[in-house]
């Protein structure tokens, strides 16, 4: 790809999602719009960058932006958060909220592999939680991550990518060669789009949200919002968890970290009673 083509493409996204490309990362831009641009009947790059250039067609922007965006995701990813969620958020939240529902929220989910991976704790945690009232969501800014998420079909890789036998063995069946999850974790989970960068008051309160590794690919400013909207997001008894990696400087003292908890934020109670 042309320098100038470069640029155009990563002007593009982060325009729509806040991210940051590396411009020295040609050839994964370029591995990333090829099959966008195949799709779209394109002989070659170049000649998709042009089109975005003078069409300016939203749906083909935004596959270029979804293509850009798609983060790596396994299930039980980084598995000390999905410990923290089961033997200590959870019980927690149960004994807090009664009968009331528990709303997790899965941000930027991908394929679907964290809000399943959530769903099937939940499930594994009934027996010793009675009547525990739990709503899932998942959300992803990309219309392909979701269709795959919501059909809940997954390779012999992926399902081997940190699932514990035990679990494939209760929740999936072999599908040909892909592995199916049960229909009623299917059913558990409620999917949206969402974009981070938009207004997320309409979607509610949230006990727990789970975005991981996704603020530490968004500039300073975008990540300060993004987080801000999170906080805004959560009670006061909620739970933030942010990649292994990433902290919440940038959210102006509205979120503070948990002690013993890497990734993981509570909502600083000093900024709550100012706001």
């Amino acid at each position: 790809m042309r320098p100038e083509d470069v640029e155009t493409v990563r002007a593009l996204v982060h325009a729509r999602s806040g991210v940051v490309i590396d411009p020295d990362k040609t050839y994964q831009i370029e591995t990333a719009l090829g099959p966008v641009a195949r799709r779209a009947g394109f002989s070659s790059l170049p000649d998709l960058v042009q089109a975005i250039r003078d069409k300016r067609d939203d749906r083909l922007m935004w596959s270029a932006t979804e293509a850009l965006t798609n983060a790596e995701t396994s299930f039980f990813r980084d598995r000390a958060p999905f410990r923290a969620f089961r033997e200590e958020i959870l019980p927690a939240l149960a004994a807090a909220r009664g009968n009331k529902p528990i709303r997790i929220w899965s941000a930027a989910c991908g394929g679907g592999q964290e809000p399943y991976s959530l769903a099937m704790i939940v499930e594994d945690e009934r027996a010793k939680l009675p009547g525990l009232n739990v709503e899932l969501f998942g959300s992803d800014l990309s219309e392909r991550a979701l269709e795959k998420a919501q059909g809940g079909l997954y390779s012999q890789f992926e399902v081997q990518r940190g699932l514990p036998i035990r679990l494939l063995v209760r929740y999936f069946r072999k599908d040909g060669d892909l592995w199916s999850i049960s229909p009623r974790l299917r059913q558990m989970i409620r999917w949206r789009r969402v974009n981070l960068l938009a207004d997320l008051r309409t979607l509610g309160q949230f006990d727990v949200i789970f975005c991981r590794n996704v603020v530490s690919s968004l500039d300073e400013a975008t990540a300060r919002r993004v987080l801000e909207q999170l906080a805004r997001a959560l009670p006061e008894d909620g739970w933030l968890v942010l990649g292994l990696d990433e902290t919440a400087q940038s959210a102006n003292d509205a979120l503070r970290p948990v002690p013993g908890r890497r990734g993981f934020y509570a909502l600083n109670p000093a900024a709550h009673a100012a706001a």
